[in-house]
């Protein structure tokens, strides 16, 4: 047999097949004449007869994992240990995940409702198989159906690394709200990214958490985009515009099914990977240079690598702002898409899209939507701007600056923490996304948040306040050296005009700040007691009581001057009470007690938090006391284990377990203080003095070496008093390390006494508090953040408040800055302290100096100020653990009263009062 080859083709690169498009997923099914749905393709019921069923009863699952066993791993019972069994059961249950899933999203696509979509940077899931299990209630059949196998579920349970995609709080908050999204049965999905490397090692090293392969996630070959970087943007009329040329590297999607609780409803959580559009450069390779055959393959791996570059460098900024677009970028491509499949008008994209955007990371999603409108939709700026103005919620968890843009409601998650926000140099941002920096600029000029048109100019800044030329730069979105002249001949030749006479003199763009509050109609507080600030134009902003003057006077001052301002009565969506109420997971000998205790069916309070507050009828109850404090007991008794494997110490669980994760420095001064005393009493002394273990845990950011530090003294100061003969009974330090999820499901349910520390005025909510006291651990803080409504709830009886407040930091700071007191005479206690370590006692004290200096210097966290009422409130705690009946008693108050913590509350403000979605469940 012979054939014939046509010699033009030979040496030219072979035509590759098509790619894949994806086309069915958020269709609608078609139905005939009659209005009955029609079946895609083949044999209906050769298809239905072959879809899996759920695996609920022991037979099945062990069916199921051995069939893993032998099938997805090539492994058998001769070979298999607990981390085959684990991958195994993992598979297995990913199984019955997948069949609730595909229902679910078939579900959607035929009620077509309207979705919300939630984009963050980070999700710290934690462990995935437990909370699997707890959520389809298949735990004690898994442990059943393994133990029959020959294996301990916990024990397998201990194999599983956490999810490398968050590092704190962010991720924490997102994972709870998908996870009680789907408990709620709202169509809700989360988009972020696939990190190659998480964040959640000690050691400045790459944490490779998918070594093992991660069997929870699907990878989705056919779900990739193109993202466009660099090149040059031409622009056309009407504020269109052509982006060519430059890089271009492909998202591809992992998919993540998040389960409810009781319910069938398994929502999506679904991460980008970058990935190079052209790969292995062969010719490159054959010509020895190897290093340009894999540069396309680096450079696209580079961007989903790590989570948060290190941006000290240059390198590092522009990764970074990589990062962000290529994420924001492929999520809008993709909720672009399901919405197109609607095949509704694109001006209803509002009526279907709600886009949530968590912090200030996502913020380019704004310009990439007008991108998206303008460019490829062929929509005008007007209809574009309104589409993207009804779109978009923000919520901003580190400042009250707001970033981007622009929505009807935004929650003011915040501290006032200027340090906190992000701007990106305006060459840089050119060079990277040309075509954002385009739309940017003609945001800038137009100043309103209701269109372009010259008609809008009548409210600019300028003319409002004439001569006032630092409020229209303080309202930019651009930090300028000469903006506002810029803009002025922008204005002057009226709108739309190019936009390019505003690059002179620019220098940041700031993605934290502003344009939220340019066109926002609400910026929500996360405390109850709000004091809301309404714009004359009928948008508003509310602020919890300790900030909202604060907030008034600096940061957002320049837009309530533009807007006017009112008092309303207090907004009821108060987001941010984020809990990961799951308690059967990381506290089951508490869960169990307060099920019996209250005659509930197994758990019942984790779906209604508010029923703890049965537990109050039960305070003085001697008998529940004991049982209280047996669980808290067993609780300590798993830290101390863990500890004892981790570090190799023994711990006394009979001791107060104290536990700190924010602030460190000023507690670590405290232990010193602690331990100083304890070498100045006499023997006789020190036994009347009750016992106590100290626990830090947490991580510093790569650049941030002041935070280095004060873990390093932790670590030292550890390794002097645990074994000092005088205090080593009385006083143990540890901090812990590699702090995630796992490790406080072990650390929260143990705590006796928590901290929560932070400096009044930078702390707007807080999670880890609510968290703590839902175990039953008391809580000693500032009066700051959720702090204030902890106290509301639980009585202040029940809590340990110490330091300044809100409306005295800037005067102190101020006096800290032009009228200094050393600290010697501001506060002697702590110059003591300051002393013992700066002399070495604990260490080379060189070491420690820039640390030091930072307290002896401007203060700006305010140590010295708080210092000795800090120490007396330690005493009024050590005061209060003598009487162990009492304390028992007020764990027992706290936790009872924990019930409006709930993320399940959170998550239906947000639907009702936000995005304006409705529960659709799956029968």
């Amino acid at each position: 047999m012979t054939s014939t080859i046509d010699p033009s083709i030979i040496g030219q690169p072979p035509k590759r097949a098509r790619r894949h498009v994806r086309s069915l997923t958020g269709y609608t099914p078609e139905t005939d004449e009659t209005g009955k749905e029609k079946w895609p393709r083949g044999n209906e019921k050769v298809w239905k007869d072959g879809i899996p069923g759920l695996d609920t009863d022991v037979p099945s699952i062990t069916k199921s994992v051995v069939n893993h066993v032998h099938t997805s791993l090539a492994r058998q019972a001769y070979n298999l240990d607990n981390l085959g069994a684990y991958q195994a059961a993992a598979l297995s249950v990913r199984d019955n995940l997948l069949v609730n899933w595909n229902e679910t999203q078939l579900h959607y696509s035929r009620k077509a409702p309207k979705r919300a979509y939630y984009l963050s940077l980070e999700f710290l899931m934690g462990r995935t198989l437990d909370n699997a299990l707890l959520n389809l209630g298949l735990k004690d059949k898994y442990a059943e159906g393994m133990d029959q196998l020959g294996f301990n579920l916990e024990d397998m349970l201990d194999q599983e690394r956490d999810a490398g995609l968050g590092n704190g709080g962010l991720g924490r908050l997102a994972a709870c709200y998908l996870d009680s999204s789907a408990s709620q049965e709202l169509p809700v999905w989360g988009y972020g990214l696939r990190y190659k490397y998480g964040k959640l090692s000690q050691l400045e090293a790459p944490d490779p958490w998918l070594e093992h392969d991660n069997p929870w996630e699907l990878p989705r070959l056919d779900v990739t985009y193109q993202i466009r970087f660099y090149g040059h943007s031409e622009r056309l009329e009407g504020g269109k515009a052509i982006w060519s040329g430059g890089q271009e590297v492909l998202a591809m999607a992992y998919d993540v099914m998040i389960p409810g609780y009781d319910t069938k409803n398994t929502n999506n959580l679904r991460l980008w990977e970058s990935k190079p559009k052209r790969g292995f450069d062969l010719n490159s390779f054959n010509a020895g240079d190897y290093e340009r055959a894999v540069e396309s393959s680096n450079s696209a791996a580079a961007i989903t690598a790590v989570l948060y570059p290190n941006d000290h460098t240059s390198f590092g900024k522009e990764l970074r702002l990589k990062q962000q677009y290529f994420w924001t970028a492929a999520s809008l491509a993709d909720i672009m898409r399901r919405f197109k499949n609607t095949d509704k008008p694109m001006s209803e994209f509002p009526e279907f899209v709600a886009i949530q955007l968590n912090d200030t990371h996502p913020t380019l999603a704004i310009p990439e939507l007008m991108r998206i409108l303008l460019d490829e939709e062929d929509l005008s700026w007007d209809a574009s701007w309104n589409i993207v103005v009804n779109t978009f919620f923000f919520t901003n968890h580190t400042s009250v600056v707001l970033p981007l843009t622009l929505r009807h409601d935004i929650d003011l998650f915040a501290s006032i923490a200027q340090e906190a926000l992000e701007r990106w140099p305006v060459p840089l941002m050119q060079h990277l996304l040309p075509r954002h920096m385009q739309i940017i600029f003609d945001i800038v000029c137009a100043l309103t948040p209701v269109s372009t048109s010259a008609d809008c100019c009548k409210q600019a800044v300028e003319r409002k306040f004439p001569g006032d030329r630092g409020k229209l730069a303080r309202m930019s979105l651009i930090e300028a050296l000469s903006i506002v002249n810029a803009i002025l001949k922008c204005l002057s030749r009226g709108i739309p005009a190019v936009r390019e006479d505003v690059q002179f003199g620019l220098r940041c763009v700031k993605l934290s700040h502003n344009r939220n509050v340019t066109g926002s109609r609400k910026v929500n507080g996360v405390a109850e007691v709000c004091d809301t600030i309404t714009f004359k134009r009928g948008d508003s902003v509310d602020t919890s009581q300790l900030h909202s003057e604060l907030v008034r006077m600096t940061i957002m001052k320049d837009f309530v001057d533009y807007y006017g301002v009112s008092n309303n009565t207090p907004s009821l969506a108060r987001s941010g009470r984020i809990l990961s109420i799951k308690g059967s997971n990381c506290n089951p000998g508490l869960s169990k007690l307060i099920s019996e205790t209250l005659k509930l069916p197994k758990a019942a309070f984790l779906k209604d938090l508010y029923k703890l507050e049965g537990l109050l009828e039960h305070v003085e109850n001697t008998s529940f006391q004991k049982k209280w404090a047996v669980v808290k007991l067993v609780n300590k008794e798993r830290l101390a284990h863990y500890v004892e494997t981790t570090l190799g110490i023994k711990v006394n669980t009979h001791a107060m377990f104290d536990v700190q994760i924010k602030r460190q420095t000023l507690n670590i001064m405290g232990v010193i203080h602690r331990y100083l005393t304890l070498k100045s009493m006499t023997p006789a002394e020190r036994k009347k003095v009750n016992p106590k273990v100290v626990f830090f845990a947490g991580k510093a950011a790569p650049g941030y070496y002041i935070a280095k530090l004060t873990i390093r003294l932790i670590v030292n100061v550890a390794r002097i008093i645990n074994v000092d003969p005088d205090t080593k009974d009385l006083l143990s330090l540890f901090f812990l390390p590699d702090y995630s999820v796992s490790l406080a499901e072990i650390l929260i349910p143990a705590s006796d006494i928590s901290q929560h520390i932070s400096t009044a005025g930078t702390e707007a909510s807080g999670t880890s508090n609510m968290k703590f006291c839902l175990n039953g651990g008391l809580l000693l803080g500032t009066v700051d953040g959720a702090n204030i409504e902890i106290a509301e709830e639980v009585g202040e009886s029940n809590v340990f408040f110490f330091g300044h407040l809100t409306p005295a930091v800037e005067d102190l700071r101020y006096q800290h800055m032009y009228h200094p007191i050393p600290v010697e005479q501001k506060c002697p206690a702590l110059a003591t302290v300051i002393n013992e370590v700066s002399a070495g006692r604990f260490g080379d004290g060189a070491v420690y100096e820039p640390l030091l200096n930072t307290i002896r210097q401007n203060d700006y966290y305010l140590l010295t100020e708080d210092f000795d009422s800090y120490i007396q409130a330690l005493k009024m705690v050590d005061d209060a653990y003598q009487d162990r009946t009492e304390w028992i008693k007020k764990s027992i108050r706290t936790t009872a009263k924990m019930g409006k913590f709930s993320s399940d509350r959170a998550i239906q403000d947000y639907a009702q009062e936000y995005w304006n979605i409705e529960s659709t469940k799956l029968t």
